[in-house]
């Protein structure tokens, strides 16, 4: 009995290891960064990473700055590009990042990234407050409806992202959710693969913890939900510069909200994928190459127009 147990406790590990040897191989499942929360609060990436994505087609990299993506060769006539995963864009290789994609479109000018999952609009805020140092001369801040929701804590309470207490005034700071464990998964591959196949609980999933309450999508639509997102843009125009930022719209953002931001003196881009190939894969929601590339090129064209009418410099 002894050295059957034995034998089954052999076989098990081996099997461990191979399972791990062959999901190595094979990439199915991507490599995940290690983040940490600087010193202003923000979260980010362990400089100086890469890894790669599933499949193993492409590899990405976390900069010395902690973001993802290449930075500029040079800061001159500096445009920061801010946004969440859609900017952080691991799916995708650099060559597809926005900043690539701008600057073939904008040569007198250099484009800066910072980009992580989970970055709402209040965040983002404090992300571009802290390059100050870098002198951008424009920001690019995309969004989507969303990130102005999960931007306020009476709305959408998630305490993984960074959001504003309306009732306060005070921006309560994201933590992060089980580092440790998160660690130990993202290094054994195989473990985060059946976790994947089959999870058992919404531990790395965007949303809120069991004590929380989030209001349904559907009641969005309730006027008082806009006097919340008025709430928030008020404290950004009396916290932050806005003029020096144009927020970039996802296709089909709410006309509502639009209007909010324009009327408190954002510069506003919408963006638009209608009669056009998808912009966005099959299996999930993110841009592809082809939707980067054509979000970038509308981005361009407004910009160089602001550009020539001495907007910015």
């Amino acid at each position: 009995m002894k050295k059957l147990l034995l034998n089954i406790i052999l076989f098990f590990l081996i099997a461990i290891a191979v399972g791990e040897v062959v999901v190595r191989l094979t990439h199915a499942m991507a490599d995940i960064p290690q983040r940490t929360i600087d010193e202003y609060g923000i979260q980010k990436y362990i400089p100086n990473q890469d890894g790669y994505w599933k499949g193993g087609e492409h590899k990405w990299v976390v900069n010395k700055l902690g973001w993802p993506g290449e930075l500029p060769q040079s800061n001159e006539n500096l445009i920061m590009v801010i946004g969440d995963s859609f900017i952080e864009n691991f799916m995708n290789p650099n060559e597809c990042h926005q900043s690539a994609f701008l600057k073939e479109n904008m040569k007198d000018y250099n484009f800066m990234e910072a980009g992580r999952s989970g970055v709402s609009l209040i965040e983002a805020m404090e992300i571009r407050k802290q390059m100050d140092s870098l002198k951008p001369i424009h920001s690019l801040i995309y969004v989507d409806d969303d990130d102005f929701y999960e931007s306020i804590i009476q709305v959408k309470p998630m305490s993984d992202i960074t959001q504003l207490d309306i009732e306060t005034n005070t921006i309560k700071y994201g933590e992060m959710k089980a580092p440790g464990l998160k660690k130990v998964l993202y290094t054994w591959k195989l473990m985060y693969y059946f976790y994947n196949r089959f999870p058992l609980d919404n531990l790395f999933r965007k949303g809120t913890t069991p004590k929380e309450t989030t209001i349904n999508d559907s009641e969005y639509e309730k006027p008082e939900y806009l006097a919340e997102v008025s709430k928030l843009i008020q404290f950004i125009t009396q916290n932050y510069t806005v003029t020096d930022k144009t927020l970039v719209f996802h296709p089909d953002s709410k006309e509502s909200l639009i209007e909010i931001c324009k009327s408190a003196g954002f510069n506003i881009i919408l963006l638009d994928s209608s009669n056009d190939d998808t912009w966005t894969f099959d299996y999930d929601s993110h841009w592809t190459c082809y939707g980067h590339k054509r979000a970038a090129e509308q981005i361009s064209k407004n910009l160089l127009n602001s550009a020539n009418q001495g907007a910015f410099r």
